[in-house]
């Protein structure tokens, strides 16, 4: 993994390995996000005393809070099998009939990044949620016939990071829905102790502060710092990790206090002492960092925008007094934010 993506809450096929090490099992465990947990307890209990399956499940959030983990917590809470696939996989309707034909009754099928599935494959998801059946088409043209296929009972927990991109008959069909939110400070730290215990490291209490601070609120992240914590600590034959040593090994690995990674910084300053502080053009500010588009709007600018660090105008980009705070700027005069805006 790079530098740089040392803070992004994706994870690499590799990473999910050795997540799976620290996923909480059951609802008990998991910390965090109490109202959605509550609420699906109460769900997944409701199921077991009237002994039915549980009703479809839609989790959305960014990435790195817990929705993979709350679909197999919900199997493990329901004594069922969980199939794991994503919207990208399924890109014609016979592929999603293929997986629906074979679940057996009460299984859990955890579709992830839901809003990525195929149109065709999604109306045929609409009949398989409400009426526990699809209808396959063999043939083309005047020869085609619909074959009905009846289905067990299952409960579908779709997963997406872009719930607006759901169409509504779809989000209808889910009897719950849970939204994930970022993770205070307080959280994180839960989240590392319970964390470093299964890894056996001596972390205190200010150390998992140190960390919890610099995780951008995502439990994935702070999960990741700590393994890099712990790399620092065995290579410099720290045995009980304290606050310095943790930032010293985070501000080596380019995370700052309020973690931002090197491309954030680089945005900031760019935009800062190479425009002005904007107003500027995405397009612009990726060339001026060295990035691509698309990285600069998906990877930096987020964050960037949710810690008040940058805003998004209808002429570009800008950064905020917080922005030059931070990177140790003096606000210049004129700014537009002592102006009234832009």
């Amino acid at each position: 993994m790079a530098d740089r993506d040392i803070v992004q809450p994706t994870a690499d096929p590799e990473e999910r390995a050795l997540e799976g090490a620290l996923r909480p099992k059951t609802l008990g465990d998991f910390v965090g996000q109490e109202r959605v947990r509550e609420q699906l307890g109460l769900v997944l209990k409701a199921a077991q005393i009237r002994e039915r399956t549980a009703d479809h499940v839609l989790l959305s959030g960014p990435p790195g809070l817990g929705k993979t983990t709350l679909a197999m917590i919900v199997a493990q809470e329901m004594g069922a099998p969980l199939r794991i696939t994503s919207g990208p996989a399924i890109q014609h309707s016979g592929d999603l009939a293929a997986i629906l034909s074979s679940l057996v009754p009460g299984e859990i099928l955890f579709l992830d990044e839901i809003h990525r599935m195929s149109r065709p494959a999604e109306e045929m998801l609409y009949m398989a949620m409400e009426d526990f059946r699809v209808d396959v088409i063999v043939g083309k043209g005047a020869g085609a016939t619909s074959i009905p296929l009846e289905l067990p009972p299952f409960t579908l927990v779709g997963a997406t990071t872009r719930a607006g991109l759901l169409p509504g008959p779809l989000r209808d069909r889910f009897g719950f829905t849970g939204q994930l939110e970022f993770y205070s400070e307080a959280e994180l730290e839960l989240v590392l102790r319970r964390s470093a215990l299964l890894i056996d490291l001596a972390v205190s209490g200010q150390g998992f502060s140190e960390i919890a601070r610099r995780s951008r609120g995502t439990p994935r992240i702070a999960n990741r710092l700590l393994r890099r914590v712990r790399d620092w600590a065995l290579v410099h034959g720290v045995t009980n990790i304290e606050q310095s040593h943790a930032a010293t090994a985070l501000t080596m690995y380019e995370v700052d206090e309020r973690g931002l990674d090197r491309l954030d910084r680089s945005v900031l300053l760019a935009l800062i002492d190479k425009f002005g502080g904007g107003p500027v053009g995405l397009s612009t500010l990726a060339i001026a960092v060295g990035e691509e588009t698309e990285t600069v709007e998906t990877v930096a600018e987020p964050y960037l925008v949710r810690e008040g660090l940058l805003g998004r105008t209808p002429r570009g980009r800008v950064a905020t007094p917080a922005a030059y705070a931070h990177v140790g700027r003096p606000l210049p005069e004129g700014h537009w934010s002592s102006t009234g805006g832009l």
